[in-house]
């Protein structure tokens, strides 16, 4: 006990409209529910875990995470409650955690944070749910908790075959996954299902298989729950970090947001886990992404910073372009026109000295020419709203990643021409600008991705000047058609072009 009022879960408890006699006799009959009929709680000890800063013992976390999660609509972790799990002590100061999300993680504890957290979120999906509300970590407050620990050497928990001494992880009531064994090809199955989901998701955008991305990703963490032989967990971090980067990218691009960025912590964690720090840095860079979206471009670099730094030596020229050119969207967004085009001539460079000898791993396979060019010319269109003389090269690269774009990539494709209307909106074309608002308006059934809705309620923006011509008081029309109502808060200044 604290003796301090534990600030996030009088927070959490004041959206939910209940007393605290009400909270403790829910706690009863939940704990009951997930096997635990001795617990007795009552309206004293609730007011001493908001009033006092006292941590109830295991399963009391647990059970008040699927409350608050079933009443409040949206994943509700133990550490979104201010607790600390078990075995980990969280130093709390005028209320408040350091590290209100206890990070880095233990494998254990990974384990442990991703079933719970992907049960949840299946929970919720199931009853029809949509996740909202929580605030997301500031990228500075993500980047000095996971700094030290990211560029430090991965250990695996398991270091050989520990058939007889499972590490059981006790779940909180739903979705129980029975942790076993594996062999190699279960994993082989797991990593091709990956592929399948990347590809739908680059195609369709992510929230027809959302649902299903996440429930694979619940299974993997019950595999991980077993302590497999080294070579095998080895893999299914690895595979645990693939599911966790789509999850995430597919909760962005339907608008859960904070759901999106705990799967990208999660994804590094497990990355590291694995020992694919690339792969760590590839996850937060996806992070600053989300945040440079949402209009958030210091968090973004600061994201950007540790993505770039933790990803070590082994990161592949091609990699480091990639992260480069979020770095130079986060900077245009802020209006940093020389060092955006400093940041994009070295992505540049790194693109073309990838000379191919070593293959890239699969998370950066969809990272091509034309995706280059697709950020060059998200971050130039970005940057023309500062300094309209920027418009050129964004036509110019966004030209370039149509021409490029191989087939099954429709939101790329999409992102494209609302990147070229957009310049030409802003290069005073309406004409040719609304050619392409065309082609992305007639493309948009194609996906189910509210990003694209995002990006196109931006070009909207841009053709308040041009209403009074006829083609475009049309596009306008279309436009309020079709477009659903934006709900919540957020803006967005584009997105990316992956």
């Amino acid at each position: 006990m604290t003796g301090e009022p534990n600030t996030r879960l009088n927070d959490l408890f004041g959206l939910t409209g209940w007393s605290k006699g009400e909270l403790a006799r829910m706690v009863n009959r939940k704990a009951a529910a997930m096997g635990h009929p001795q617990l007795a709680t009552d309206t004293s000890r609730v007011r001493r875990w908001i009033d006092m800063g006292e941590s109830p013992r295991d399963p009391v976390p647990r059970v008040l995470a699927a409350l608050f999660t079933e009443r409040l609509g949206r994943v509700v972790t133990i550490e979104d409650l201010g607790f600390a799990r078990s075995g980990r002590t969280v130093r709390r100061t005028q209320g408040k955690t350091d590290n209100p999300d206890g990070m880095p993680w233990t494998s254990e504890q990974l384990a442990e944070i991703l079933s719970e957290f992907t049960g949840m979120d299946l929970m919720l999906n199931r009853r029809g749910l949509v996740g909202a509300g929580a605030a997301l970590a500031a990228g500075s407050a993500l980047t000095s908790a996971m700094h030290d620990w990211l560029h430090s050497d991965p250990s695996l928990a398991a270091e050989g075959p520990r058939l007889n001494d499972p590490l059981h992880v006790e779940r909180a009531g739903y979705d129980l996954y029975e942790a076993a064994p594996v062999g190699s090809q279960e994993i082989d199955a797991l990593e091709r299902s990956v592929d399948v989901f990347r590809a739908w998701d680059a195609s369709r955008g992510g929230g027809l298989q959302r649902k299903a991305v996440v429930g694979q990703l619940n299974e993997v963490g019950g595999m991980l729950a077993y302590r497999q032989p080294a070579h095998l967990q080895r893999r299914l971090w690895g595979v645990a970090a693939n599911l966790a980067v789509l999850a995430g990218w597919m909760s962005h691009d339907v608008g859960l947001e904070p759901t999106a960025q705990k799967y990208f912590v999660i994804a590094a964690h497990a990355a590291r886990e694995g020992g694919d720090r690339p792969r760590a840095g590839e996850a937060l860079s996806r992070a600053a992404r989300q945040m440079v979206h949402l209009g958030k471009p210091d968090d973004a670099l600061d994201l950007m910073k540790l993505a770039k730094s933790g990803s070590g030596e082994q990161t592949l020229p091609r990699t480091r372009a990639m992260l480069h050119t979020i770095e130079a969207w986060a900077q245009a967004s802020m209006g940093q026109g020389q060092a955006m085009r400093r940041t994009l001539g070295e992505a540049e460079e790194l693109f073309v000295s990838d000379n191919g000898d070593v293959p890239p791993p699969s998370w950066m396979q969809m990272f091509d020419e034309a995706d280059l060019h697709g950020m060059q010319a998200l971050a130039f269109r970005t940057l023309a709203e500062h300094e309209p003389s920027a418009v050129a090269m964004a036509q110019r690269h966004a030209r370039l990643a149509l021409q490029l774009r191989p087939d099954g990539r429709q939101r790329s494709k999409l992102f494209d021409h609302i990147s070229m209307a957009s310049a030409c909106f802003i290069g005073n074309d309406p004409d040719q600008a609304a050619g392409y608002a065309k082609l992305a308006l007639h493309s948009m059934g194609e996906t189910s991705s509210h990003r694209t809705w995002d990006r196109l309620r931006d070009m909207y923006r841009l053709t308040a000047q041009y209403a009074d011509y006829p083609m475009i008081d049309d596009l306008r029309r279309d436009l309020e058609r079709v477009m659903p109502k934006k709900v919540g808060g957020g803006s967005a200044k584009g997105t990316s072009a992956v």
